[in-house]
């Protein structure tokens, strides 16, 4: 094959990336679309086990000669996430791309709330983008040519989605971040933006069924009228890391089906079964 054919067919050899939440969902598609496009990936997740199981789907996919490492480590430890960094950089000596996908759910009234769930919640889906922001951040910086990094957001960060108040406030977080830092690292060419994906099949929302109240509140709040895919996230997010996009930065883009135009989902049911009177208001 001529080095031509290897730069079409693999037009991100030679350089590298993290993932974070890289073991399954809209983490592991991404890592996929980044492989299979010839980037060097590192992901990150707390089940060794399944980052394993992971890499060799990923390891099976990669073209232009990229290579696959993992990292089991929790993205709300700076010291594991510096380390991951590191490993990432390991591949090319120098990265070019971060995908922060590491996140986790919560259900409940805010006035039945524990501040623990809370603070669990802040801290895997903002304080866990931050590190890798971060860490990642002042690597891609150094990289002469720039690069990207990629936050997983969601609907429900400017979307209410009542019931589920930590994690929407995480994600609002998440995209004030994405914008700030975008401003702060331009100046090196670095690009931060976000996706904000809708209700996404994974195992993050496996109790939540299309026939039931709650999935049918959130198709009736789409204009496409279904629930998405990793497969109609994951090629969105190769476009941000790569050089296509080269002239976008701070942007958070609705990935939803249309939910954004309309409201946010109806949790009522299951929080009312779960906390009874709580769900109505009263302690």
């Amino acid at each position: 094959m001529s080095t031509n054919s290897v730069e079409e067919s693999s037009p991100l050899a030679g350089t590298a990336g993290l993932v974070t939440g890289g073991g399954s969902g809209i983490g592991l598609a991404s890592a996929l679309a980044l492989v299979s496009d010839g980037m060097s990936i590192t992901i990150m997740g707390r089940n060794g086990e399944k980052l394993e199981k992971a890499a060799e789907e990923l390891r099976a996919a990669a073209g232009g000669g990229a290579s696959v490492s993992t990292f089991a480590g929790d993205v709300t430890s700076e010291t594991d996430v510096a380390d991951a960094v590191e490993l990432a950089c390991s591949h090319t000596g120098g990265l070019d791309a971060a995908v922060a996908a590491a996140g986790d759910g919560t259900l409940g009234p805010i006035i039945a709330t524990d501040k623990g769930e809370w603070d669990r919640i802040l801290d895997v889906c903002l304080t866990g983008v931050f590190l890798v922001f971060k860490h990642a951040g002042g690597k891609i910086a150094a990289n002469p040519k720039g690069g990207s990094m990629v936050a997983i957001s969601s609907v429900a960060s400017h979307t209410t989605h009542r019931f589920m108040a930590p994690y929407s406030v995480a994600k609002a977080g998440v995209d004030m971040l994405v914008r700030n830092a975008a401003d702060e690292l331009g100046q090196v060419d670095v690009r931060v933006n976000a996706v904000n994906p809708g209700i996404i099949k994974t195992d993050l929302v496996a109790m939540i069924d299309e026939g039931d109240t709650t999935g049918k509140s959130y198709i009736d709040n789409m204009a496409l009228g279904r629930f998405g895919e990793v497969a109609d996230v994951a090629p969105f997010v190769r476009f941000l890391c790569g050089p296509e996009s080269a002239f976008m930065t701070g942007a958070t883009v609705p990935i939803d089906g249309g939910q954004h135009m309309r409201r946010g989902p109806d949790y009522y049911e299951i929080a009312k079964a779960m906390y009874e009177g709580a769900a109505d208001g009263h302690v």
